[in-house]
Order: C-alpha cells, then sequence, then structure tokens
C-alpha cells in the first residue's frame, strides 16, 4: 500500500473510513446506484437548511474513485456520493478559475459582468463589483449567515472583496494561487487574509483552511448559515503538508521576481504527487463532514461538492478529452455531488446536465431568498427536480472562452475550437468528442450555432487589447 500523508491517515481515521478502503469486496458489497427519484411530497423539510458548499480547483472529472479513477483513493468524497446524488453530466460555469467563481456567486453568465471577461483575473483592477447581487448577498437578506473560507479569485484590495460582496466572514487568499505554506501568491505578495487584514500562519494551506471550516460548522448558530468552502487543492504547485523544502525553493524564487514560473511549478509534480494531494483533499473535507455530523446539523444541511473546472496536467478525465482552459468536456465537465439527509435519499445517480448558475438559483430557492429580477439569473433551479422530481425544462447549456465556443442542448453539443473549425457530437454516444458529425448533421449544426450567438449578442465584448 503506498505511503500516506499524516492528514490523509487522519482523515480515514477521523472520518469513519478505514473500511471504505479495505478492498474491493467491501465495495462490491455496497448496493448499487440507482437513478434518482424525489422524495414523496410529505417527507419534503419544513425548516430551511444550511448551506454547505465545498469547491475543489482544478480537480478533474475522474479525479475521485467514485468516478472511476483507479489509483486514487477518496473514501470520505466516495462515501458523501453514496448518501447522496451524483451527478454524471454536471459542469462548471467556464474553463477557468475565475469566471467559474462568477457563475457560481452570480447565477449569471461571466460574460455579462466585466470582471467576468478576465479568464481568469490577474490583476487588481479587475473583479467582482460589490453592488452586484451574489448568493451570498441575497441570502444573507433572506436572515443566513454566511461565510467564504479559501480561495475567492474574484479581485483584490481595495475594491473587490467577499466581505464587500455580501459575505459576514471570510478568511483566505484573494488570488487564484498560492505557494501553500509561505502563502506567497500570484501578485508576488503574501496572500492569507481575515476580512480584509493579513492573517499569519505558516503551515500548509489545506490544513489551516479545514481547521477553519472545522470551526465554523461547530459554532452554536442561531440562524441558517451559508459556508463556502473553497479549496486551493490540487492546483499547482503540487505540494503536499510533507513538501514544505520544496515550498521553500518555490517561495524563494517568488521572491526573486519569477512569480508565475514558480506557481506554475513546471519543474515539479507528477502523477503520483497528484494523488497524494487529491487524497488530502478527500481527508479534509471529510474532517469537516466529520464536524458536521458532530454538530448535530448534518440532518439538515445541503451539502454540495465540486470543481471549479476540468482538470490540469496530471489529472485523470478518462474518457473525456480536453483539460483546463478547453470547452471540450474534460475542460468543464466536472464530479458534483450532492448530500441532503433531510430531503434526498442516497445511493442515487443523476444523470441531467446541470451547471454552476444552476446552484445559485437551486440555493437561493431552499433558502427562500429571491433573485434581484434587475439582475435576471441564468441558471435554472434544481429544487423542483430534486424535491418534487418535476421535469428540468428543455434549455441550452452555453460556455464562451476566448476563442473557443460550446453549446450543449439534450446529448448534442456544438463545438468551435480555437481554430475556427466547428464540431458537433452526441455526447450520449460519444463523450470523448471523437466522432464528429458537423458534415452529416449540418441543419443541427447551423440551429446550434444560431442558439449560441443568440446568447452571445446579450453579453459583453471582450476587451480588443
Amino acid at each position: 500500500m503506498p505511503e500516506i500523508s499524516r492528514r490523509v491517515f487522519g482523515g480515514l481515521v477521523g472520518g469513519g473510513a478505514v473500511t471504505t478502503v479495505a478492498g474491493a469486496s467491501a465495495a462490491a458489497a455496497a448496493p448499487a446506484e440507482r437513478p434518482f427519484h424525489a422524495r414523496p411530497a410529505s417527507d419534503r423539510p419544513r425548516r430551511r437548511p444550511n448551506i454547505l458548499f465545498v469547491l475543489a480547483d482544478d480537480l478533474g472529472w475522474a479525479d475521485l474513485s467514485a468516478y472511476g479513477a483507479p489509483h486514487i483513493r477518496t473514501p470520505n468524497l466516495d462515501r458523501l456520493a453514496a448518501r447522496g446524488v451524483r451527478f454524471t453530466d454536471a459542469y462548471s460555469g467556464s474553463a477557468t478559475c475565475s469566471p467559474t467563481r462568477f457563475s457560481l456567486y452570480t447565477g449569471r453568465y461571466p460574460g455579462r459582468t466585466p470582471g467576468g471577461l478576465a479568464e481568469p483575473i490577474g490583476n487588481r483592477s479587475q473583479g467582482l463589483d460589490p453592488d452586484h447581487p451574489t448568493l451570498a448577498s441575497l441570502l444573507k437578506g433572506a436572515g443566513y449567515a454566511t461565510a467564504l473560507i479559501g480561495k475567492w479569485h474574484c479581485g483584490w484590495l481595495p475594491d473587490y472583496s467577499p466581505t464587500r460582496s455580501g459575505w459576514d466572514e471570510f478568511f483566505g487568499n484573494f488570488g487564484g494561487a498560492l505557494e501553500y505554506f509561505s502563502k506567497l501568491g500570484q501578485l508576488g505578495d503574501y496572500d492569507l487574509y481575515e476580512g480584509d487584514a493579513t492573517y499569519q500562519d505558516l503551515r500548509y494551506y489545506t490544513t489551516v483552511l479545514t481547521e477553519r471550516a472545522v470551526d465554523y460548522v461547530r459554532r452554536d448558530h442561531d440562524r441558517p448559515w451559508l459556508l463556502n468552502l473553497n479549496y486551493t487543492t490540487p492546483h499547482w504547485p503540487w505540494l503536499t503538508e510533507d513538501d514544505e523544502e520544496t515550498g521553500a525553493e518555490i517561495a524563494e524564487k517568488i521572491r526573486s521576481g519569477n512569480v508565475l514560473g514558480a506557481l506554475l511549478h513546471n519543474d515539479g509534480g507528477s502523477v503520483e504527487k497528484y494523488r497524494e494531494m487529491v487524497e488530502d483533499l478527500d481527508a479534509a473535507v471529510g474532517e469537516v463532514l466529520d464536524a458536521l455530523r458532530r454538530s448535530g446539523q448534518e440532518e439538515n444541511t445541503v451539502v454540495v461538492f465540486a470543481s471549479d473546472n476540468g482538470g490540469e496536467r496530471f489529472s485523470y478525465q478518462w474518457p473525456l478529452s480536453g483539460a483546463k482552459s478547453e470547452l471540450l468536456e474534460g475542460g468543464i465537465r466536472i464530479p458534483t455531488i450532492l448530500r441532503w439527509p433531510a430531503a434526498v435519499d442516497d445511493r442515487q445517480v443523476s444523470r441531467v446536465p446541470v451547471y454552476s448558475p444552476d446552484w445559485t438559483a437551486t440555493l437561493l430557492e431552499l433558502g427562500g431568498a429571491r433573485p434581484d429580477p434587475a439582475y435576471p439569473l441564468d441558471g435554472h433551479s434544481l429544487a423542483g427536480y430534486l424535491l418534487r422530481g418535476e421535469r428540468l425544462p428543455e434549455r441550452d447549456l452555453f460556455w464562451r472562452v476566448r476563442g473557443n465556443r460550446a453549446l450543449r442542448r439534450g446529448s448534442w453539443k456544438y463545438h468551435q475550437d480555437r481554430n475556427g473549425t466547428e464540431h458537433l457530437y452526441d455526447l450520449s454516444a460519444d463523450a470523448r468528442e471523437r466522432a464528429d458529425l458537423a458534415a452529416s448533421r449540418p441543419e443541427l449544426l447551423a440551429e446550434l450555432r444560431t442558439a449560441w450567438e443568440r446568447i452571445d449578442a446579450e453579453l459583453l465584448p471582450y476587451p480588443t487589447s
């Protein structure tokens, strides 16, 4: 058995998951997943739920063992899926970090706001307008306590911050990447904050965030709460808690001025190191879920786990093609799990296509908050589907990344690559996007192109520079 880090071992023991990884026989004995089916109306919860939304960073679609990874063991997240719903056709709002976060926080296409045009945000002039309604501000207006722990990546101080966009509390980093020990980030400076003030802690970042999240869910809350828990794991640089020496070398390169080159860590990492990072993430989430259970709040807490986009260099994505920054399936299809014991049965799988803006609409409805009519949502609430078994209406899922187009309608996907070549795929038969039907179905290709262009016409244009 491969050597595991202290945090992974602690997560396995603390989360009660040792039996989950004991061998294939235990997995074979577990009940099989069944297609999603809503509970009878009489079993609907009467109280508004707490909301814990856990976002991984650059985690690929098949990087969890519940999604098929043959070499990565994720017992805590597998157990989360076994106790809820695993979505097979879930997508991020974009193919990179900050645009997806814009889509999740606002429930709208990233291209509806100037900050969402950055792919991703890379300087202090860009960010989420504090006057724009967010998931947090709308739930806060409906009586929720709100907190964001971890990666923000929607702008830097002094103009942008979670506490300016509806979150009562913020503890984490503003930028898109940091060295896990020194906390030196993508602008070359220290990037760990509590509120708007720097907070000194040079321990491994995933450990620090997990402790904060555990403290938050253990509190004696007097009202429902929203916690956005945004890990940087498994985003580069490729470090676990045992790699402090490598982290120090990266930090020194950052201080010398080679900020992006150091953080990209092109001279480091491996499939094995990536496995350790994902298993470390799994153990960390297990600690938070264990704290939630011990607090007595598990039954009526909606837990959603997802990634902000598709996988990166060492990610396992089979059978998908493409990766982060692309609009092929590997760049935007993500693992997504929902658990809500008070309302949703366990061991279910949903093949309904959903994406980041849908969760905004869903959580607002579950929390009794209304969207701002001046900022109409682009996502569709899944509450009727999850609670009442309603069919989702026919709709198109839309993506735009500079130089790329994509639109999914049912099982059909329209894609235009960076070379301007158009493609048409039937994802129900060809998830790998290798059987291009553009030439044989020109009418459908034209129809989906027109649908994409109709939505695009409503969005802000990219800057010319």
